[in-house]
């Protein structure tokens, strides 16, 4: 039983328009699902990802408009890493966000920036074998464009504490002094600590959880794995496009696993994934008190070129 790398990282925006234009039109991602927080209905949750939705490839966002900046420390992940195919795409990426006003720091095969919102965000080369997770995107070639996710980076005071956790029960593979390989049969990436700078403030700009992915067979075996390493974990809580478990790993970090299927694509046709706001079933009967509550955003597609 194999944990199969990231399946998505969700984070925290105040500006939902600001948060579209910069995953979709500037990093070239697709909207691939626009819905609402589930436990917080009144508040998007925003899905960028490849052109499939594809776990592995998914940064997700709850908006709070016009919430504070939020501020990484302790028990949060500070860092979120792509990949990338090549070194002439980390310098493609360099131009492409300083003609956007970013400030960008190249060194080692890595392009580490943050975006609007001041997320911790980092494009690594990389040689894995996985297939890469693509967007379509007019002015970003394929061969220069995001390949899915690499890793994420987190805060601790003492990573030692985790070590059982991630190893003897999530199969984490050791990978350095704080750092390891979360790898299953298909796909893989990586978890790592630095020095905690103190405590963290929640808010725009800051990571909400990272979940992994699990095969559907596999989830119930992981809540029961967890639950008997003596971590709190939830119960199955069935998202309608996934299923997840919620737990706090022994840093702090926000921890869910969810399921690989079924997919965004149940409800949407896979050509116009992202244009329509989508409730799940269960929220349905409150779409005319949730619509208008909620801030408009356009199509990031509605002015591209035709096909």
């Amino acid at each position: 039983m194999r944990l199969e790398g990231i399946h998505h990282v969700t984070c925290i925006t105040g500006d939902a328009p600001g948060n579209v234009d910069f995953y979709t039109r500037v990093l070239g991602l697709r909207l691939v699902k626009k819905t609402v927080n589930q436990d917080d209905p009144t508040v998007y949750h925003l899905f960028y990802a490849d052109e499939r939705g594809s776990a592995g490839s998914d940064i997700t966002f709850f908006e709070y408009p016009g919430t504070a900046r939020g501020r990484a420390g302790q028990g949060m992940v500070h860092t979120i890493t792509w990949r990338v195919a090549s070194e002439d795409a980390l310098g493609f990426w360099a131009g492409r966000l300083s003609g956007e006003g970013i400030a960008t720091q190249r060194t080692g095969g890595r392009l580490r920036f943050d975006d609007p919102e001041g997320l911790g965000l980092e494009l690594a080369v990389t040689a894995v074998g996985d297939v890469p997770l693509v967007a379509e995107h007019p002015e970003i070639p394929a061969e220069l464009a995001l390949l899915g996710f690499e890793g994420v980076r987190a805060f601790s005071r003492d990573p030692e504490r985790s070590r059982g956790l991630l190893e003897d029960t999530l199969g984490f593979a050791r990978d350095g002094d704080a750092a390891w390989e979360v790898r299953g049969e298909a796909r893989g990436g990586f978890y790592a600590y630095d020095p905690a700078p103190g405590p963290g403030t929640p808010g725009a700009g800051t990571v909400h959880h990272v979940a992994w992915s699990s095969t559907t067979a596999d989830h119930e075996a992981w809540r029961d794995a967890v639950a008997a390493a003596g971590t709190h974990i939830t119960d199955v809580i069935d998202r309608f496009w996934f299923r997840s478990l919620y737990f706090r790993e022994p840093s702090g970090v926000l921890f869910e696993i969810a399921t690989l299927g079924p997919g965004f694509a149940i409800d949407e046709d896979q050509e116009h994934l992202g244009e329509a706001l989508i409730l799940p079933p269960a929220f349905e009967h409150l779409r005319a008190r949730i619509e208008p509550v909620l801030t408009p955003l356009p199509d990031p597609r509605a002015a591209w070129p035709a096909r």
